[in-house]
């Protein structure tokens, strides 16, 4: 059992150098960025901050991306996109100690016309992502990779959009192909083709799945998608059969309680099957999803599974390091990470 005084394990947690694998472009953006998002193109999103955090409660799944596709609305231009990339990694960077990201970016939803004619050339999105990215890793000693996801309730018109997106303009830090949205009445299998294709051109699969659904979403992610790495799989617990392969594979859930606790894919905290992932021998990895609009941060979030997993200092420093060694980092980015880690003390 833990004997740490948990302010002394916050403050640890706080320092701690961490990967962060499983984190929403658009859903980082900190209510700061937001108003000023809001600010520049008004409309349903209120720029005030007492409002967006009512805004913020969410009823439930469907009413989350409902809210989360109104914020998405709010990136129409390139200078949004620049503006909206740089503030991300300057908070994960300088609040959260994130020393690298796999940030999940949906070019789809900035890149399609709107009926109002908003919308941007993939050349233009591509280049404010990087440009933003240079300048990160520059000011702020984050190394940023991207991965490029389908948005499942935009179906395989997104699919392939993507997938042309992600194969015909790829920059250099492109590194995953992944699957995001809500997953009931949007099944996995057809989108089989798209993710064999991407990984074909040597992009890593990483769906999300069993968030919202039953395990079998996950057994699909797997035999289908080639999934690499599962986002949530909350419902794995399920399926003894399941945590076993997970198991001997291997292959790492990303976990994300607060996340899962607002959008009511758990009932609570107390009832999150992280422990049981851990006793069952499944590789967990600790990530913030969309962490403004769940009230959270990645600290937060290690602090969570600290008490979940009754994890010390030690402890805490393996769940950091689980995150690198189930990253698609460089090596020398991974090797350098690793270090800072193990060199880590309060």
């Amino acid at each position: 059992m833990s004997t740490e005084h948990p302010h002394a394990l916050d403050s640890f947690i706080a320092g701690l150098p961490k990967a962060e694998l499983h984190v929403h472009h658009v859903g980082s953006a900190s209510p700061q960025i937001v108003s000023e998002l809001a600010t520049r193109h008004p409309g349903v999103v209120p720029s005030d901050l007492e409002e967006l955090q009512r805004f913020f409660e969410f009823r439930d799944f469907a009413h989350f991306i409902e809210v989360y596709l109104a914020v998405v609305d709010l990136v129409r231009t390139p200078e949004d996109i620049r503006y909206l990339t740089y503030e991300v990694a300057r908070e994960m960077a300088t609040s959260q100690r994130v020393r690298y990201a796999e940030l999940t970016c949906t070019p789809y939803t900035s890149v399609r016309p709107h009926e109002d004619g908003v919308g941007m050339p993939i050349e233009a999105y591509s280049e404010a992502i990087e440009d933003a990215r240079v300048a990160a890793e520059r000011d702020f000693g984050l190394v940023l990779r991207w991965i490029y996801d389908i948005p499942g309730e935009a179906g395989l018109p997104a699919a392939e959009k993507t997938l042309e997106y992600a194969l015909e303009h790829r920059t250099d830090a492109l590194v995953g192909f992944g699957l995001g949205g809500p997953e009931v009445g949007v099944p996995r299998p057809q989108f089989q083709p798209y993710f064999d294709a991407a990984r074909s051109a040597g992009l890593r699969s990483v769906p999300h799945a069993g968030e919202t659904t039953g395990p079998q979403t996950v057994w699909d992610a797997l035999h289908l998608l080639g999934a690499e790495r599962i986002g949530h799989g909350t419902s794995a617990a399920q399926d003894p059969e399941l945590l076993a392969h997970l198991a001997s594979t291997g292959i790492a859930l990303e976990v994300c309680p607060s996340s899962n606790v607002a959008t009511r894919a758990v009932a609570s905290l107390a009832e999150h099957p992280m422990s049981l992932f851990r006793d069952a021998g499944v590789t967990v990895t600790v990530h913030s999803d969309d962490p403004p609009m769940f009230g959270t941060t990645l600290n937060r979030e290690y602090g969570i599974a600290a008490d979940l997993l009754d994890l010390d200092q030690d402890g805490v420093r393996d769940l950091a390091r689980a995150s690198v060694h189930a990253s698609f980092a460089p090596d020398d980015v991974r090797a350098r990470l690793l270090g800072e880690i193990d060199a880590h003390t309060v």
